[in-house]
Formats: C-alpha cells, sequence, structure tokens
C-alpha cells in the first residue's frame, strides 16, 4: 500500500519534529510556515516546502495543522487563502493545536458542511518527543477519519488514543493535560527558587528531586535544565498563558472550581507581565528570583 502524502502546516518547536517524523518513515512530506527560517530547516533535512498552506495541502492525503490556536487553525481553514477549497476529497484535517472544546466542535461541524474529514488530534510530548516521533496523540472524531489518519499518527506518536466519535474529545483531554503542566510547572519554578533561597545547591536539589516523590515530568524536562544553565525555550511562557487561560475558560462554562489551575496562571501572568512572554516557560522562575534577590545558575554560554 503507497504511503500517504502529508502536508505539514507550521514548523515550530513541534511541528518541525514531526515533519521530519514523519518522512522517517518514508511518507512524502511536504512542509509550510510563516517564517522562512522555519521552513529553511525542513529544507535542510531534505523536506520539500511549499510557499503557502493552499499549495502544501493541494493534493495531500492527510494535512497536519500544528499551529498555536483554535483561531488560527481556523484561519488555515476557512481564512482568506485558507485550504478547505484545496484539499482532496476524502483528505483528512488534522487539528493539533490547544484550543477550548467548543471551538474545536464547531470547527469539526464546520468542517463535515464543507466535506473534510477533521480529526480533534492535539499533542504532548515536548520538541525532543515530536522529534523522536513518540508523542501522545489524543483524537477523537469519526472512527473512519481516525483510520485514515492512522499512518500519519503512527509516525508522530507511540501513544495513540482515540476518544470517540466527536470533535473535542480530544481537546478536553488536552485541557486537563494543561491543567496539570501548568501547575505542576509553576510548583516546580517555585520549589527551585525556594530551595535556593534557602541555601541549597540547585544540582544536588535536582538529583534528589530527580528520583523522589516529588519529581514530575516538567521538572525532569524543564528544571533540571535549568539548573544545567540551559534556557533553550522547549515553550514559552505566552504558551501557558493561553493554554492556562483555557482551562479556566472551560471550567468556568462547566461551573466547575479549579483553584490550582488559577494560581499557576497568576504565576505565569507575572513572568509575562515581567516581559519574559516569549522567553521558555521555566522562566517563572526568574520572577522569584528577582522578587527575592536570588542568583540562578549561569546559561551556558555566560
Amino acid at each position: 500500500m503507497a504511503q500517504p502524502r502529508v502536508a505539514v502546516i507550521g514548523l515550530g518547536s513541534m511541528g518541525l519534529g514531526m515533519a521530519r517524523s514523519l518522512r522517517r518513515a518514508g511518507m512524502d512530506v511536504v512542509g509550510t510556515d510563516i517564517s522562512a527560517e522555519r521552513r529553511a530547516l525542513f529544507a535542510e533535512a531534505g523536506g520539500a516546502i511549499a510557499d503557502s498552506a493552499v499549495a502544501a495541502a493541494t493534493g495531500a492525503d492527510i494535512v497536519v495543522c500544528v499551529v498555536i490556536t483554535g483561531g488560527q487553525t481556523e484561519a488555515v481553514l476557512f481564512g482568506p487563502g485558507g485550504i478547505a477549497g484545496a484539499m482532496p476529497s476524502g483528505s483528512v484535517f488534522v487539528s493539533s493545536a490547544t484550543m477550548p472544546p467548543g471551538q474545536a466542535r464547531a470547527l469539526g461541524l464546520r468542517a463535515v458542511e464543507a466535506g473534510i474529514g477533521f480529526l480533534d488530534a492535539p499533542i504532548s510530548g515536548g520538541a525532543r518527543a515530536a522529534e523522536a516521533g513518540s508523542m501522545t496523540i489524543m483524537s477523537s472524531g469519526p472512527r473512519a477519519i481516525y483510520d485514515a489518519a492512522l499512518p500519519a499518527l503512527e509516525a508522530m506518536g507511540k501513544r495513540l488514543f482515540w476518544l470517540g466519535e466527536e470533535p473535542g474529545l480530544g481537546s478536553a483531554m488536552k485541557t486537563v493535560n494543561q491543567l496539570l503542566a501548568g501547575a505542576n510547572l509553576a510548583t516546580a519554578c517555585e520549589a527551585i527558587a525556594f530551595a535556593i533561597r534557602l541555601g541549597l545547591d540547585p544540582k544536588q536539589v535536582d538529583e534528589i528531586i530527580s528520583g523522589s516523590a516529588g519529581n514530575s515530568w516538567m521538572w525532569g524536562d524543564r528544571i533540571s535544565a535549568l539548573v544545567a544553565g540551559d534556557y533553550t525555550p522547549r515553550s514559552a511562557v505566552d504558551i501557558f498563558t493561553k493554554d492556562l487561560g483555557i482551562v479556566m475558560d472551560t471550567a468556568r462554562a462547566s461551573n466547575f472550581p479549579v483553584p490550582m489551575a488559577g494560581a499557576a496562571l497568576q504565576g505565569f501572568l507575572m513572568a509575562a507581565a515581567a516581559g519574559m512572554g516569549r522567553e521558555a516557560d521555566a522562566s517563572v522562575t526568574k520572577v522569584y528570583a528577582q522578587l527575592a534577590g536570588l542568583e540562578l545558575p549561569k546559561a551556558a554560554n555566560d
């Protein structure tokens, strides 16, 4: 059976690794991004590049959209220069942006009206998992659409979940994940700053926490890097102000209290207000350092 032709729209920190993983699986992949620099990075890896989303989607069996917001996803599909009219009959649109569940449901309905197969498929695992093809992918949508997208999903992820026929269930699961991820990271940033304030060696703190009950995925991915002087953005502060905002809005609409998410959101908003919105999300630690006059580990190139 011939491999599908896949278009990847959005070659950012996640999309670039996903596109490379699809190529390694032997698929015909074309990528596009608004950034010429990101397009060049994929071209350097041997990937085919399109100058626009429409050009990338034309002739594609599967379109994987890895932009940041639901609004951007809607624009890719239905905005000026949108791809809805360019996608071939029977092709599948895989929506991987983090967005409110209700917005994913609405996009799914609109896609059906346009004759497009729509899969709500948010992702998790970070840039390294995207590069390794080992992401977690939380999908929902008609089972036939999921099955059609499966070759691409299997190339990009190792933990694949189908949550049901209705678009929006995948985004609901991602909302729960982001509540935990945001609260875990905000707490980890607070903890490492507190440890430094108490006079502890951050490297030794990292060694101890990494094998103790207080450990978390976010500690290992973000705080261990910070302690080593690596401030490379794996995701930005602004991403968590967006994602935790989605958590808060979704919870309010459900009449459900999420106080831990609210407290975490304030930490990221403080960092954003301090001008760190585009810096690494672990920069919340810098807010505590500024408040308490602490010296954080130096960046590796300092």
